[in-house]
């Protein structure tokens, strides 16, 4: 079978490159405040600098994964996915996998066909985890202006992991607020219409009930509150991860510095909420408003494995 992607590939590898670089930054950024609570909050509130090199954790390495397949194939492979995903954990297993991803990689690295593996976990009810929404940005940036699209390959991109409806929900949502960012500086669009493409695309459930009460809170509310009234990825879940993700975004849809300060301060599953935000507001606000020093922090992108 002859593989054809689509006409404007290489542009649509642009934004991908976009969302990518603002995700792996704003995880290695959220990473370095793992600290003790009052560290962490007083490095904040002082916007202390964190010191270089910032490593980015499994988070960018499996975005790296899903940029990598779709440079490839121009579209959501599954198994070339799940083999990606598995060179790229036995060429670095350490970059902070959960246990049941380590599992899961484990049995893809055994060459386990990953519609065996995804399903079983959790005793059989699949991955509702934040780890199909951390990754998929770029996704959502390639396939931009067609949501349709977005939806059904943001699906086919979590289904390798999170077989569980709310895990593929949380990477549906994500990639179409990346979608939807894309186009904001041209259209200068409400920020509030951000929450409306993303809820209407979201199945129903958990996740999407969190994003309608993140529609609800107003931008105006601190970030703390926002992270206690809606979660902050606290169970690494997709409901408690992605609703205070894409309220961070909507908040500073102009400023990626802004955004992922707000994102940090309300701590949480911080590498995860900051490589969200990251991943839609770079699209938003433009490369040019990632700084120069953060990038030159965060350590060198391995494209492929």
């Amino acid at each position: 079978m002859t593989l054809v992607k689509p006409a404007d590939h290489a542009l649509r590898m642009e934004r991908a490159l976009l969302s990518l670089e603002g995700l792996s930054v704003g995880d290695a950024f959220g990473e370095r405040f793992f600290l003790p609570l009052r560290t962490a909050v007083s490095a904040i509130e002082a916007r202390a600098m964190p010191l270089a090199p910032w490593k980015y954790t499994d988070d960018t390495e499996m975005a790296l994964g899903i940029f990598q397949v779709l440079e490839e194939h121009g579209r959501i492979e599954q198994n070339a996915l799940a083999r990606v995903f598995a060179a790229r954990y036995r060429e670095n297993p350490h970059r902070g996998y959960g246990e049941t991803a380590l599992q899961i990689l484990e049995a893809f690295s055994a060459e386990v066909p990953w519609h065996w593996v995804s399903p079983h976990v959790f005793d059989g009810t699949g991955s509702k985890g934040n780890g199909g929404a951390m990754r998929v940005g770029p996704l959502g940036a390639y396939f931009a202006g067609e949501l349709d699209k977005v939806v059904s390959e943001a699906r086919a991109s979590a289904e390798v992991t999170h077989f569980h409806p709310e895990g593929q929900a949380g990477a549906i949502a994500i990639a179409v607020a990346a979608a939807w960012a894309s186009q904001w500086r041209e259209r200068q669009l409400p920020s509030q219409q951000l929450f409306d493409a993303v809820i209407d695309h979201t199945p129903p459930g958990e996740t999407r009930r969190g994003l309608e009460r993140a529609r609800a809170l107003p931008l105006e509310t601190s970030p703390i509150e926002a992270a206690r009234e809606l979660g902050s990825g606290q169970r690494v879940l997709s409901e408690d991860t992605v609703p205070f993700s894409v309220w961070c975004a909507a908040r500073h849809l102009d400023s990626y510095e802004e955004a992922l300060w707000s994102t940090v301060s309300g701590l949480g599953d911080r590498d995860t909420t900051c490589a969200i935000v990251g991943s839609i507001v770079a699209l938003s606000a433009g490369r040019e408003s990632i700084p120069p020093a953060w990038i030159e922090a965060r350590e060198r992108l391995k494209m492929k494995v």
